[in-house]
């Protein structure tokens, strides 16, 4: 048995990144992140940081916007796994950069964790943070630095608990708004499950260089089928209102943040179809639940008896 590569995660201490960083550590990866003195002594992050420790994590103190550090903590690992926000995701050239200084990545993982943002049909402002993504990814391959995105498409503990209804905090029992004709299917997975298999693909030859989709059946649903399925669950019939695209832009423009940033991504995925209008090629990518059949995935049907 190989030895598993040491991970280095930039961003570990954010909402997707501490079930990535979880996954690595439990999996028996030498697991290392990437803090600063003032995330380590944190009042907010203190649970975090004591569970991170519990688990083995390794600290590295350092900053993305610190080169040295960057590059000091880049050259103790094999592969780098970023999971910066949404604010520091153009500012991962520097890691692109600490990477290609330190000479040793076997492999790039940048932080995608949504659509494939190569292949979207989106207004502004999603536009602008696909764009943003594509642009690392085009700087990743420019320099020959080895990568795997990770398309894991929606976060079920985002979405599903109010059914995509901006600002609501509950699973509606009457009326639910719906974008588009809610035809177009989208793909809910669990954090935990996301994190499983991004760190399954890290050692995996068969990623590398390509795209993980994570695209398994059981999560792949329509707005309609997913009303239908709480519908029946709670054995009642919830009223729909549909908002036809032409209005939907029209409250994208008019809305503020980050109301116009749900609305947009959710015009991308619900009208667009953006989640599952391509089929995955073996030239670009590949599918995590066929690669990793092993992986017993929380489909959407049992994420949503836990509202019930």
């Amino acid at each position: 048995m190989a030895e598993k590569s040491k991970i280095l995660f930039i961003g570990g201490t954010g909402y997707i990144g501490k079930f990535i960083v979880e996954a690595s550590a439990k999996s028996g990866h030498p697991t290392f992140l990437l803090i600063r003195e003032s995330t380590l002594s944190s009042a907010a992050k203190s649970n975090l940081i004591d569970h991170f420790k519990t688990l083995g994590v390794t600290f590295l103190i350092g900053d993305l916007y610190d080169h040295e550090s960057l590059v000091k903590a880049i050259k103790q690992v094999d592969v780098v796994i970023s999971t910066v926000g949404h604010l520091q995701l153009v500012d991962q050239v520097k890691i692109i950069a600490a990477i290609k200084e330190a000479g040793n990545v076997k492999r790039f993982f940048p932080s995608e964790f949504g659509n494939d943002v190569d292949r979207v049909h989106a207004v502004e402002p999603a536009k602008s943070a696909f764009a943003t993504k594509a642009n690392i990814r085009r700087a990743v391959e420019a320099e020959g630095i080895p990568f795997t995105y990770v398309s894991s498409n929606f976060f079920a503990g985002y979405f599903l608990p109010n059914l995509s209804q901006p600002g609501a905090t509950a699973i509606p029992r009457d009326k639910v708004i719906i974008l588009g004709d809610g035809n177009p299917k989208a793909i809910f997975n669990k954090e935990d499950d996301i994190a499983t298999y991004t760190i399954k693909a890290v050692d995996d030859p068969r990623t590398l260089n390509k795209v993980l989709y994570i695209r398994p059946p059981g999560n792949i649903y329509s707005f309609n089928d997913l009303v239908s399925l709480w519908e029946k669950k709670i054995g009642k019939t919830i009223e729909r209102i549909y908002v036809p695209e032409e209005q939907l832009l029209k409250n994208i423009q008019e809305a503020t943040v980050p109301t116009n940033v749900f609305l947009s991504i959710g015009h991308s995925v619900f009208v667009k179809g953006d989640h599952t209008n391509f089929e995955i090629e073996s030239s670009f990518g590949v599918e995590a639940s066929e690669l990793y059949p092993d992986v017993k995935y929380t489909t959407v049907d049992e994420y949503l008896n836990q509202f019930v």
